[in-house]
């Protein structure tokens, strides 16, 4: 990353000068997937699959983004309006269309190649998740290549595959995965044509494809979720501005034509919401939305600046155990191009997001792969810190496995009173590739100890997302209450809920399911037959009360004890049954 003699400076794209040591294991196919961009591909989907599959089919919906954002697509399918967003009756607004889209798509093609109930199947609704997931790993990869050799793109790509916080995306029916994959898109086209400038190119036909993908992955970003792209483009834009004093590259993103080929993909559904609802949706999803989280937190979900940065080393690992000791390096080398690029990238929007009070975890995420390429151009150029008490600090490739296994298995203890055996042994195997990691590093196995991290990391998902998590049924009240209601003699059986709200029983126990209080259940019930009354223990009192006096005679169907994880606290539900009025 340097400038010193026999090194390349970072952004070059050539070849490291020094290939690293041939190996045997993962360093083989690693040699072997680095020969070409095809090989490079083909490993890095399959290495996405084995990594973002374990629990994606079995993990129940969880509440409540994922559930909202489900449900909202269900109800588009079963009305067919796909230009209006809805929880139930609540209009949802916060976030533009194009996930629903998405969703509906994967739904409706299940549907009609004849997979029973796909309506109901939440794993349908995170197909867009897992491509866009995928997809976001090989647009690292192609991000990285103007900066790092093709091997070291790979690492990049695999850094951000095995990141804890993407895993988790993956695995969800929301916005972030799919976002990740236009904001990666855009900022792998914008630093083909920064550092094209760079160097001085200039082709008398610049192409036409870069600017392309940069403006289709603009227009993207917006119907996902709105003018956040623009902020991380534009941010971005406005450090190499001011750095460099000058802005005659931003021509070659062909503005003019660009901007309007955007619009032309964004503006007809827009049109269309706004002849459906007014100035109701940009009233939701800039003023509610957006712009309230700048200044207030929403959701319980506010946190002072420096969050993210201490989230980071959980929600980046195994590559965030390299990050300390690549920082000196990319800080010597800020002043050149592909370093200072990558910077603009991360270092703007970073400080946004810590200023901002509204805080989660994932909001962070589009940044992830600037990281992820600078470490990977420090360690290719083999700049790692030699200082002891930085070097100590990969231990956490040691410690995280170990950790989040004994969580994950206690968890199962507590919750359902198991052991998981079968968990054991993929537990002790990330324990083992973390301390393979840690224990054989040096500056010129870091490579190794990398790849080794990587496989502690799998056996990490496979572990919690693939045998833990499937298993706590208690967490998954929705999925029991659904069971129970279908499980019934009559046909299309209607549910209120008094106690216990949370969008997932909307979603699993059909669109038309009254979240109610007690009194209301119990009119409910009172009004006709196939009728069922879901109320938490708390509120059954109250509930009695009211069917004492409309004179309701009702029977329990069934109870259920569980575990509320939104609202942190044990619940205990009984479903009841009319049995008609005196």
């Amino acid at each position: 990353m340097v400038d010193a003699a026999g090194q390349r400076r970072f952004g070059a794209g050539r070849e490291p000068v020094q290939r690293a040591n041939p190996g045997r294991g993962l360093v083989t196919v690693l040699n072997f997937a680095a020969a070409s961009h095809l090989r490079a591909i083909a490993l890095l989907i399959v290495v996405g699959a084995l990594f973002f599959l374990p629990g994606f089919f079995n993990i129940p919906p969880i509440d409540r983004d994922e559930a909202r954002f489900a449900q909202a697509t269900k109800q588009m399918v079963e009305s067919g309006d796909f230009v209006d967003i809805r929880f139930q009756d609540e209009v949802r607004y916060k976030k533009p269309v194009g996930i629903y889209w998405l969703q509906a798509a994967a739904v409706e093609t299940a549907s009609k190649l004849g997979l029973p109930r796909a309506q109901l199947r939440i794993w349908l609704y995170r197909v867009p998740s897992l491509i866009g997931a995928i997809g976001a790993v090989l647009l690292t990869y192609w991000a990285a290549l103007p900066f790092v050799s093709r091997r070291g793109a790979i690492l990049a790509a695999l850094m951000m595959c095995s990141s804890i916080l993407l895993g988790v995306e993956a695995r969800l029916a929301k916005t972030d995965a799919m976002l990740l994959l236009t904001t990666t898109a855009a900022m792998a086209a914008l630093a083909r044509i920064y550092l094209s400038w760079q160097r001085g190119e200039d082709p008398e036909r610049p192409p036409w494809s870069t600017p392309a993908i940069f403006w289709t992955a603009i227009a993207g970003g917006l119907l996902l979720k709105g003018p956040l792209i623009l902020m991380l483009v534009g941010l971005c834009m406005a450090a190499l501005l001011i750095q460099d004093r000058s802005g005659g590259w931003l021509w070659r993103l062909r503005p003019v034509w660009g901007a309007m080929w955007a619009l032309v993909l964004v503006l007809p559904w827009f049109i269309a919401i706004i002849l459906r609802s007014g100035d109701s949706f940009f009233a939701a999803s800039l003023g509610n939305d957006l712009f309230s989280k700048i200044a207030s937190p929403q959701e319980s979900h506010g946190a002072p600046p420096g969050l993210y940065f201490v989230l980071f080393w959980l929600t980046f690992w195994p590559g965030s155990a390299l990050a300390g000791l690549a920082a000196p390096a990319v800080w010597r080398a800020r002043r050149e191009p592909g370093a200072q690029f990558l910077l603009a990238w991360l270092v703007p929007s970073w400080v946004v997001f810590e200023l901002v009070i509204t805080k989660l975890p994932h909001y962070v995420l589009p940044l992830y792969p600037a990281i992820a390429i600078l470490i990977v151009g420090v360690l290719e150029q083999q700049m790692l810190s030699r200082k002891a008490w930085m070097i100590r600090g990969l231990s956490w490739w040691f410690t995280a496995p170990v950790i989040l296994s004994v969580l994950a298995i206690a968890g199962s203890i507590v919750l359902i009173r198991q052991l998981e055996f079968v968990a054991w042994p993929f537990a002790a195997a990330a324990v083992i590739f973390g301390l393979f990691a840690w224990w054989m590093y040096d500056e010129g196995r870091a490579e190794r100890s990398l790849l080794n991290a990587f496989a502690a990391s799998f056996f990490v998902a496979v572990t919690v997302y693939g045998l833990i998590i499937p298993a706590l049924k208690p967490l998954f009240p929705s999925v029991e209450l659904a069971r129970a209601l279908r499980n019934v003699e009559c046909r299309q059986p209607l549910a209120a809920s008094a106690g216990y709200h949370e969008p997932s029983l909307v979603f699993m126990a059909g669109t038309q399911t009254v979240l109610t209080d007690p009194s209301g259940a119990a009119d409910f019930l009172a009004q006709g037959s196939c009728r069922f009354a879901l109320i938490e223990s708390r509120q059954e009192r109250i509930f009695a009360q009211r069917a004492e006096t409309i004179g309701l005679r009702y029977a329990v169907v069934n109870r259920f004890e569980g575990y509320n994880y939104s609202q942190g606290r044990a619940i205990s539900m009984s479903i009841f049954r009319s049995e008609g009025t005196q």
